[in-house]
């Protein structure tokens, strides 16, 4: 069994940062990758960024620039630092884990923009 705990959602002005967390829990896959996806109300969901194990970056273009995925692999954990966010940038965000085939999922945070 694998968990993913998240943290760090909230509410920001445009223009403001936060800074999202995730835990990873259980029986972890020796090559993983984790990486955050985002849904707004009335759109699809987002990939928004990823990370391997080995700390190869993907991001969406729409963030590129903004945003910076790290991990910490002693403490199976991935950040997600958010700058300069928009109102755009409204969404619930989960963390995924990626390995062995499964995908495992946190329980989401919000993240709103408004002011």
């Amino acid at each position: 069994q694998v968990q993913l705990v998240e943290s760090g959602g909230g509410l920001v002005q445009p223009g403001g940062s936060l800074r999202l967390s995730c835990a990873a829990s259980g029986s972890i896959f020796s090559i993983f990758t984790m990486g955050w996806y985002r849904q707004a109300p009335g759109k699809q969901r987002e990939l928004v960024a990823a990370i391997t194990i080995a700390g190869s970056t993907n991001y969406a273009d729409s963030v590129k620039g903004r945003f910076t995925i790290s991990r910490d692999n002693a403490k199976n954990a991935v950040h997600l630092q958010m700058n300069n966010l928009k109102p755009g940038d409204a969404a619930v965000y989960s963390c995924i884990l990626r390995g062995g085939g499964f995908s495992f999922w946190g329980q989401g945070t919000q993240v709103t923009v408004s002011s």
